[in-house]
């Protein structure tokens, strides 16, 4: 197995009495690729990793063997073998071979059902330990429609209730009583938002805004590597693009390796996100979702600016300074795209056993007296909403 790899003590155990080696070598070395980075993994992450291990070395082995045959027998019919798959080596070389694999189907079947399979237990280990938990998804004022308009593509999940407009802030301050007083982790409770936001002390406030220092180092080099170096092909971009790290000017999270590297890769990762600010909201909050499952989440879009030439998406060039068209707010694209991204991040919050039957979700824009509630039947609210409620429901 990989030397020098850092891992939590538990995991480090379990690597020591033989896990994985008696697990199949692709499956085995893509967790051992997915781990190598543990320093930067988010407490959730390292816990799936952890009990799913933990998983596998308590159950009787013979049926853990039965578990993991398609597996082996797929590897057998691709080929797998000392020389084409070293053990513990996940690369891009390993892809490659999955990739042109005329089994690769057969392979990706076997992994599908052995998730099946183990997921459902490790979902059960967290639902006993689950909590009330709550999410805030704010629209701006300037949403050129009214409350009739609002959240048309989820209405039949919930319901539209009377909400004092001047309470809005109040809402929001829910996400920093939490983080003072019941936070489970420094990334139990999160912020992102389109504008400037306050620091949050003990959660993470990321900001479009905030970062804009950073996003305009990005473009320009990620132009200067793609047309003036030898980039040979995605991997050697791949690489130059991993150092491309956030600087302390440039924003407060710099000093968190975790959330810095996080801020990178949605950068750079999103389709996007260093363009438009709430589609760097909403990936953002999607992938905090899937890597943090926070406790408490306040996502905050704004209006974004009409695109430009759509050539500039493709080349990561700065639209203030390779067009002459002058800037414009685009406030009826913005209704058009947030009504779909409301869907995608309840969509994306109950993928996972974390949310489901225990969330309030609340969606509201500033400036209107209604708003629209997802909530578990336990959470009676009636025809109104006060932050109060919320603040019963989270224990505060």
């Amino acid at each position: 197995m990989p030397s020098q790899l850092k891992v939590s003590p538990a995991l480090q155990g379990l690597i020591d009495k033989g896990l994985f080696e008696r697990l199949p070598v692709s499956f085995g070395a893509f967790f051992f690729d997915q781990v190598k980075d543990w320093e930067l993994l988010f407490p959730a992450e390292r816990g799936y990793y952890e009990r799913l291990f933990a998983l596998l070395d308590r159950s009787d082995p013979a049926l853990v063997a039965n578990l993991f045959a398609p597996i082996r027998e797929a590897e057998q019919k691709m080929g797998v073998n000392e020389k084409t798959w070293p053990k513990g080596v996940f690369t891009l070389d390993q892809v490659d071979f999955l990739n042109r694999n005329a089994s690769y189907a057969d392979w990706r079947k076997a992994v599908a059902i052995v998730f099946a399979r183990v997921d459902p237990m490790l979902d059960a280990e967290v639902a006993r330990s689950g909590r009330p938990r709550f999410v805030l998804v704010t629209a701006p004022a300037d949403i050129p429609v009214g409350p009739d308009r609002m959240w048309r593509r989820i209405e039949k999940l919930g319901k539209r209730v009377s909400v004092d407009p001047s309470g809005l802030d109040e809402m929001q301050s829910l996400a920093a009583q939490y983080a003072a007083a019941k936070a489970q982790s420094p990334y139990d409770v999160w912020i992102i938002g389109a504008e400037n936001l306050k620091a949050l002390p003990g959660g993470v406030a990321l900001s479009y805004e905030r970062l804009s220092a950073y996003r305009l180092r990005l473009m320009e080099q990620v132009n200067k590597l793609v047309n003036a170096e030898d980039i040979r092909g995605p991997r050697q971009l791949g690489e130059r693009l991993k150092q491309l790290k956030l600087r302390a000017e440039e924003g407060a999270i710099a000093a968190d390796p975790i959330l810095s590297e996080f801020a990178r890769s949605i950068l750079l990762a999103g389709n996007g996100t260093l363009l438009i600010n709430n589609t760097f909201v909403e990936w953002a909050a999607v992938q905090a979702i899937r890597r943090a499952r926070p406790s408490v989440a306040v996502i905050a879009f704004g209006i974004r600016n009409k695109v430009k030439p759509f050539s500039s998406l493709l080349i990561y060039a700065n639209q203030e300074t390779t067009t002459p068209i002058p800037t414009q707010m685009d406030t009826l694209g913005t209704y058009v795209d947030l009504e779909v991204f409301y869907q995608y991040i309840w969509q994306e919050f109950e993928k996972y056993i974390e949310y489901r039957r225990n969330t309030v979700y609340v969606f509201v824009a500033a400036g209107m007296d209604e708003a629209f509630v997802i909530a578990p039947p336990d959470f009676a609210h009636g025809d109104s909403l006060k932050s109060q409620q919320i603040k019963g429901w989270l224990g505060l």
